[in-house]
Parts: C-alpha cells; sequence; structure tokens
C-alpha cells in the first residue's frame, strides 16, 4: 500500500481522536482553578482550568450553565466532571463539563457568598434602610406556603398573644423551582393592597440548605428591600440564615418568634395598663394634696388674710413723705419767685421803654435806628417812637 493510500484526512484523523477520547474520558473528574472566563450571548460559558504547569479548556453549555446556583468566577478553584471532545475547527481537545462544584466550600454556600458581596456592597443590608414595627398592628399580611407547620405556629401564637389584628393570607410556594419569584411577586402585590397592611411577614418552617434556598434569590432580596411595608422574615430554625432575614427590617429565629415580635402580648398591656392607672392615680393624689397646701399657705399670709392692710399702710406712708417734701418745695418757690421779682426791677431800669415813659423818643428809618444827623438826606421818611404811639415826618432840613 502506497504511502498516499494510506494517508488520513484532517478531519479522519480529528475524528478518531475524538472518537478514541470521547471513549476514554467518557466520565472524569478534573481539578483545577478557573481562568479565561468568557460568556457568550448564546448563554454558554468558556473557561479554562489551569494549574501551575498545565491548562485545560473547557466549556459548559447553556442549559447547564442555567442550573448552577453559584456564579462562575476567575480565581475559584473548582472540580469538574465531564467528557473529554474535541473541537474539529481547532483540532483542540476540550472538557465538556456536566457537573461542577467548588472546592472547600459547596455550591450553594459560595452562592450565598457571592450574592452576600454584591448585596452588601450596594448598602442593602445597612441599618440605615430598617423600617420600625408598628406597635399595635391593624393589618397583618402573611406571605407562606397554607400548607405548611409555619402558618398555623404563626396563627396559633397570634391567637394566644393579640386577637385585634386583621390577618391577610398570600399563598406562596416556599421551596422548589419558580418559588422564589412567587415570593417576590406576592411581596410586590401586597404593597398595592389598600388600605396597606401595617407589617409583612415572610415565614417558612426549617428544611435543608436546599430547602430554604428561595429565601436566599436576588428578586426576593430586593422585593423585600424595597417594600413600603416593614417586614419580619422567620425562615427556618435558629441556625438557619438567609439574605432574606438580613435585608428584612426585623429577623426573627422561627416563624413562632416571628408573630411574637409583630404583636404585643395583651396580658401584659393589660398589666402595663393597670400598673399605669395606678402610678397615675398615685402622682394625681400627692399633686392634689401639695396644691392643697400651697392654698393653705398661702390663705394665711397677711397680705391675703387682709388685703387692704398693706394698701392702708402705703397710702399713710405716701403722705408722710408728702407732708415732708412740701415745706421745703414752698421755701424753694418763695426764693425762686424773691429773685424773679428782682430780676425783673433790673429789666426795667435797663429797657428802652423805660427811657421814653421819660419823654426821650426813637427815630428809626426802614426799622434802623438814627443816631446821626449826617446820615440823612432831605425828603427821606422817618419814624418816631415815643411812649404812646408813633409819629411820622419827612425830612425838610438837616442842621
Amino acid at each position: 500500500m502506497s504511502t498516499e493510500e494510506s494517508s488520513l484526512t484532517v478531519s479522519q484523523l480529528t475524528e478518531q481522536i475524538k472518537s478514541t477520547l470521547g471513549t476514554k474520558f467518557s466520565g472524569v473528574s478534573v481539578r483545577g482553578e478557573i481562568s479565561d472566563l468568557t460568556r457568550a450571548s448564546s448563554g454558554h460559558c468558556y473557561f479554562s482550568l489551569k494549574e501551575d504547569n498545565a491548562k485545560l479548556s473547557a466549556v459548559i453549555w447553556r442549559t447547564t450553565a442555567q442550573r448552577l446556583k453559584f456564579k462562575l468566577e476567575e480565581g475559584v478553584e473548582v472540580i469538574c466532571r465531564g467528557g473529554i471532545d474535541v473541537y474539529p475547527p481547532r483540532g483542540s481537545y476540550q472538557l465538556t463539563v456536566n457537573q461542577i462544584v467548588p472546592v472547600g466550600v459547596g455550591p450553594l454556600q459560595l452562592a450565598f457568598q457571592q450574592l452576600h458581596r454584591k448585596l452588601s456592597a450596594e448598602g442593602l443590608f445597612e441599618p440605615i434602610h430598617k423600617q420600625p414595627l408598628p406597635r399595635f398592628p391593624r393589618r397583618i399580611l402573611l406571605v407562606t406556603s397554607p400548607q405548611g407547620a409555619a402558618v398555623r405556629d404563626f396563627l396559633q401564637v397570634l391567637s394566644h398573644r393579640w386577637r385585634l389584628s386583621e390577618v391577610l393570607l398570600i399563598p406562596v410556594r416556599v421551596q422548589g423551582e419558580g418559588a422564589g419569584r412567587e415570593i417576590a411577586e406576592a411581596i410586590a402585590k401586597a404593597n398595592k393592597i389598600q388600605p396597606r397592611p401595617d407589617v409583612l411577614a415572610l415565614v417558612r418552617g426549617g428544611g435543608s440548605a436546599e430547602d430554604l434556598w428561595s429565601f436566599n434569590e436576588e428578586v426576593v432580596v430586593r422585593a423585600i428591600f424595597a417594600s413600603k411595608i416593614p417586614v419580619v422574615s422567620g425562615v427556618g430554625h435558629e441556625v438557619d440564615v438567609t439574605l432574606a432575614d438580613l435585608v428584612a427590617d426585623v429577623r426573627a429565629l422561627t416563624p413562632t418568634d416571628a408573630a411574637e415580635k409583630v404583636v404585643p402580648k395583651q396580658s401584659d398591656l393589660l398589666a402595663w395598663l393597670r400598673d399605669t392607672e395606678q402610678r397615675l392615680g398615685s402622682s394625681l393624689a400627692n399633686r392634689w394634696r401639695s396644691a392643697r397646701q400651697q392654698v393653705d399657705s398661702l390663705a394665711n399670709r397677711p397680705v391675703l388674710a387682709k388685703p387692704l392692710g398693706l394698701v392702708q399702710t402705703l397710702s399713710q406712708r405716701l403722705d408722710d413723705f408728702q407732708i415732708r417734701l412740701q415745706g421745703p418745695i414752698d421755701r424753694r418757690l418763695e426764693r425762686a419767685r424773691a429773685q424773679c421779682d428782682q430780676l425783673a426791677g433790673k429789666l426795667e431800669t435797663l429797657s428802652p421803654l423805660g427811657v421814653l415813659k421819660r419823654g426821650y423818643s426813637l427815630t428809626l428809618r426802614d426799622g434802623e435806628v438814627i443816631g446821626d444827623s449826617s446820615k440823612l438826606k432831605q425828603g427821606e421818611l422817618l419814624e418816631t417812637r415815643l411812649a404812646q404811639g408813633k409819629v411820622f415826618s419827612r425830612v425838610e432840613r438837616i442842621d
């Protein structure tokens, strides 16, 4: 047989290698670190498993990727199970992954940690966003499965503690595929009810991590965070912690504890009211006695016993002041009157009117006193003031 006749085409050789690898390595488990991760628009995930001196290409088809609980991330060490296949266009082999689990931690726990980091970075768990619960809720909305023990436990505690609240139930599935979306839709629906409920209780009994996983789904966490109604989360047992518990306004350890946190205990409230009534009665009695003592004390004071006595005393004191001040005032007035008379005499002596009365006169031209005849001209009009009256004349001659 010639060399030409015995040669294989590339496709034929690739197909033989693919068949051999696929048969011999149909189910292998490979441990390595995820690197070169690419998510195609088709939903398939392509990455490499690497260690110090080796690297293996791997692919997860969309149907498998959709079932993953955790998110594929660079640097995460995983164990992948699947079969070796050959990709003919490149002549390279790759691992087709059917199962993948993180090393050192379960897939659900890793998914919990990844989503917790993401939502925590957004601030969804910050205490500043927590709403206070009403002390005496009138309408309570319960989101849970009507067939579970959680609803019975919740209602039983409610009936023993507080019977003044109306309870509404929105039935949902609390585990299984699609349960998380049902819960989120129920919370959104609750916020549209009018009148709006005072508090929303999200409860579920205990179970495995898989059973409780619906309360770790991102859609549920965001629905609780967006709720305008205060949310109490009572999921699982005391040791179970879900993301719904962390984002809720109040976390309860169990459905029973959730009921206790939602409503007060009626007997405790009645005891408090009785105690308050006694303390108020005692306080009012003490205040009445104190007020009575103050009134009696005021009534015994002289100013209230003889109210006119103080007025009379003050009136007499005013009379004494008036008598004592009247003498000095009169003497001051006499002295002032004598001084005024003395000054009036002096003014009379110096007054031009006094000179006029003795026979003298005063000549003026246009209001100006004339003391020199040389300042006059013939024909000018003059005014002469006498002791009694005035005389007007015209200049005929000047000497």
